[in-house]
């Protein structure tokens, strides 16, 4: 009962998160938005981030999106979400691996290896994304997944994961894929 009240306290945080906005430099604006209320107007942008985490044995921790998420509901993906306002990007990369996985996000120290921009004037979905990559020592024990996030998880080889993005059940897969080089 008490994970079932922590769950559902978490959900509601991120419905009223409050984010930075940022200019098409990635720059801070001072503006700030609630992200579930978010609509970015032409030379606005959120901040979101992704971690590739992988163990000493080379293998990527993916997961399995909730079923009910709005969004690609039981897809496959990697570890990510907001930057929350007043927090930079690598405080946030740590912090959603811990939030999510459970791993102790003091092991590593995150490399930004990649970042993209959204435009989505339409949708009003504008965003910048930094993907950083994160070394853990960790096995399958280690990981403690956020309920109201993932379901199952997996540690992966790179040809799992073409085998899910094959699937069509793997989000970001291009955007990984780049950011690994491979």
């Amino acid at each position: 009962m008490e994970n079932l009240l922590e769950n559902a306290a978490e959900d509601v945080c991120a419905m009223i998160e409050p984010m930075d906005v940022y200019d098409a430099q990635k720059v801070p604006t001072g503006q700030r938005v609630e992200r579930a209320e978010a609509f970015m107007h032409e030379g606005e942008y959120l901040m979101y981030v992704l971690a590739i985490i992988q163990n000493t044995e080379g293998k990527y921790l993916v997961t399995q999106r909730a079923l009910d998420k709005h969004w690609a509901a039981g897809w496959w993906e990697i570890t990510g979400g907001g930057v929350r306002a007043g927090e930079d990007s690598y405080h946030a990369v740590l912090r959603e691996i811990t939030e999510e996985t459970g791993l102790a996000s003091d092991g590593c120290d995150p490399e930004l290896i990649y970042t993209y921009r959204n435009d989505d004037l339409e949708g009003g979905d504008n965003y910048f994304v930094d993907m950083y990559r994160c070394v853990l020592d960790f096995d399958e024990g280690d990981v403690t997944l956020l309920a109201s996030e993932a379901i199952d998880f997996k540690l992966a080889t790179w040809e799992d994961i073409v085998a899910l993005n094959d699937k069509g059940i793997f989000l970001h897969f291009e955007r990984v894929r780049r950011a690994l080089d491979k």
